[in-house]
């Protein structure tokens, strides 16, 4: 008889095997004797994932499944977005790999800061601030230090916070010298930061946090990139929770931009009633049957993922 798990691997349980390799490779950086090699393997099991089910690697992170500290959790989310953005403009096998391996990275400068500042309750002081101005230096310093002499790799990391305006840091940098790389990691880290709770502040909706970055007139996003990340996730990403028109609560399943079109598994009927096993929903004319994104508070429905993803989706 077949072996259903060798069938059907788990995404959540790579990417959560990935974050535990990655916190203790990050604290222990200076001190590893293969940290460029043992990074790229990390990174090639994270493209490996989300090549496995680019929508439960999604998922993943809107419902908040990668398990470890925000630190290092964020780098890992920042990853998969770049992987499924980097997968959707045909990105060469090697380029993927290093913007992989530098979304893995690109806070390692400041990462025994990384969770004093999200437990803050007041805006960060100048000193927090010029910590955080820095990383970005400090970080392609590190990776230096331990072996790292991938170009591409090392601009990622440093340009990571630059902008075509110029008003980014560390350097100010300005178009065209930021690579569309760079970019890309940019908009993920900005993109991700905002989709993913903290301590001090629960998530903000996907399409808001879409609308910000695209409508942020102080830090432009590329164009191009811009479509990519609207085609690719949308409004309403796999993980998303979602009211539809008759009053019914469901989950994004699958993404819009696939072949088949989105789909929607119901959680809840229209009289608030849970429905078990959930039963899925395709939605095949654009967006017409979702009318908004929902909080966790506002669904009010717990499920697993793998009640929805199956084995790709188990822990």
């Amino acid at each position: 008889m077949s072996d259903p798990h060798h069938e059907s691997p788990s995404v959540l349980h790579q990417l959560n095997q990935c974050n535990r390799r990655l916190e203790r490779l990050l604290h222990n950086l200076r001190n590893e004797h293969n940290a460029e090699g043992e990074i790229r393997e990390i990174a090639a099991d994270v493209i490996h994932a989300v090549a496995l089910n680019p929508d439960v690697a999604l998922a993943c992170i809107f419902l908040s499944q990668i398990n470890g500290t925000y630190a290092v959790r964020h780098c890992i989310e920042t990853a998969v977005v770049t992987v499924v953005i980097a997968r959707s403009t045909q990105m060469s096998a090697s380029s993927t790999l290093t913007v992989t391996a530098a979304a893995l990275t690109m806070n390692v400068g400041m990462l025994r800061h990384h969770e004093n500042f999200q437990s803050k309750t007041a805006p960060l002081n100048s000193e927090e601030m010029a910590i955080v101005r820095r990383h970005p230096e400090e970080s392609a310093d590190m990776l230096r230090c331990v072996g790292v002499d991938d170009d591409d790799w090392i601009s990622c990391v440093l340009m990571h916070h630059e902008n075509d305006g110029g008003s980014g840091y560390p350097a100010g940098i300005a178009s065209p010298e930021v690579t569309l790389n760079a970019k890309l990691l940019s908009f993920a880290d900005r993109y991700c930061a905002q989709v993913s709770a903290r301590n001090y502040r629960k998530s903000i909706l996907p399409s808001l946090a879409l609308r910000n970055l695209i409508e942020d007139k102080a830090a432009p996003v590329d164009p191009h990139l811009a479509g990519c990340f609207q085609r690719e996730l949308g409004d309403f990403p796999p993980g998303c929770l979602v009211k539809l028109e008759g009053g019914e609560i469901g989950v994004v399943s699958r993404r819009q931009g696939c072949s088949s079109g989105l789909q929607v598994h119901y959680l809840r009927d229209a009289a608030g009633a849970m429905l078990s096993p959930a039963q899925p929903r395709c939605i095949h004319t654009g967006l017409g049957g979702i009318t908004e994104g929902l909080s966790e508070d506002q669904a009010a429905t717990r499920f697993s993922m793998k009640q929805i993803w199956g084995m790709q989706a188990s822990l």
